[in-house]
């Protein structure tokens, strides 16, 4: 009778060594992608009706080109926080975006920047609001998280930081573009008429002003060693006021990274991303509910968001290299390119 006994002992320990030595073969089959990198360009109202094919084409080739960048420098064996930074730069620099050069006008008439970047590996993060004179916000926000002990900088403080450190420091002219400056002369017009006007949020809801929103610029992405960071810029709302800051510099709404989970950078209503916390609520959904990246993003997006009765969407990459782009919206500009050089360009739903 002891030998009963004994014998299941023996089987419990051989199948446990055997579950065990499964496990890695298990985590192996689930990598998608050894490196990969997403990105967006903003999310809104963008119908292919109201696109025409020149524009349509300079927006698939910014896109391809800002991607390409940070696809060529994960490659190399490069960080994916070097892939972020220069990746949202090319935007940053086109007047296309909402970000840097293309960045929307407040209702005083000038260019507020706002920019956040977060490491998977180490949960650092840099942000910053309401500069207006630094060439690159994304390059300011990782600045401020390397190289200070702070997370989020504003201002003129954010200025003085920024040339303390050698960034570039731009005349404010820089970021002047006639298109944003029409589409702000267009709100103070509908302004003065007093149709379809809330005083309370002071932004018109007809459909020449809806996105007065969007524009916002993002990237994840997942290096070889199987780092996560995420980074995302703007300029916020058009015709925005009182120092307005939406979610893009704050961590956790319009960026988040975990090298446990995902990454995530979001694009859309501000004050609605805030409220939901909708970069790391994807995050925590797939940490605690073991969700996939599909089933967070949907979740969060189509539901939550939707409900709140916020619009938008998001760009995620997870841990294992499976990428999501979830938007409320009609369309939403966006990129990714996996580790076979495979790249996706869109704009419109399809």
């Amino acid at each position: 009778m002891r030998k009963v006994p004994f014998i299941v002992s023996l089987l419990i320990i051989l199948f446990g060594c055997r579950t065990d030595k499964s496990s890695p073969e298990k985590e192996k089959t689930e990598k998608v992608n050894e490196f990969a990198i997403i990105i967006h360009g903003g999310a809104g109202t963008i119908l292919k009706k109201n696109m025409s094919d020149k524009k349509e084409t300079e927006y698939k080739e910014k896109l391809e080109e800002a991607i390409k960048v940070g696809h060529t420098i994960l490659k190399k064996g490069g960080t994916s926080q070097e892939a972020v930074m220069k990746t949202i730069q090319i935007m940053e620099e086109s007047p296309l975006f909402n970000a840097g050069k293309g960045a929307v006008f407040t209702h005083e008439e000038t260019n507020e920047l706002d920019a956040s970047f977060m490491d998977g590996k180490t949960l650092n993060a840099g942000a910053v609001a309401g500069v207006m004179n630094v060439k690159s916000p994304i390059e300011l926000a990782i600045t401020i998280m390397t190289d200070s002990d702070h997370v989020m900088l504003s201002g003129k403080g954010a200025s003085i930081f920024a040339k303390e450190k050698g960034l570039e420091i731009v005349d404010p002219s820089y970021f002047y573009t006639e298109r944003r400056f029409q589409s702000l002369q267009r709100i103070k017009e509908k302004e003065k008429t007093e149709l379809d006007y809330d005083a309370k949020t002071a932004v018109f809801y007809d459909s020449d002003i809806k996105n007065a929103k969007f524009g916002t610029v993002g990237c994840v992405a997942l290096d070889k060693n199987g780092n996560i960071a995420a980074g995302t810029s703007t300029g916020g709302m058009t015709n925005k006021r009182w120092g307005r800051i939406g979610d893009a510099p704050i961590i956790g709404s319009g960026t988040y990274a975990n090298n446990k989970t995902c990454g995530v950078s979001s694009t859309g209503w501000g004050e609605y991303f805030i409220r939901g916390q909708i970069a790391y609520d994807i995050s925590a959904q797939m940490e605690y509910q073991q969700k996939t990246l599909k089933e967070a993003t949907s979740d969060v997006i189509q539901n939550k968001l939707t409900k709140l009765g916020g619009t938008g969407g998001v760009v995620a990459l997870d841990k294992n290299g499976n990428m999501s782009f979830e938007f409320n919206t009609a369309g939403m500009y966006r990129a990714s390119m996996n580790d076979k050089g495979e790249l996706l360009v869109k704009i419109y739903k399809e």
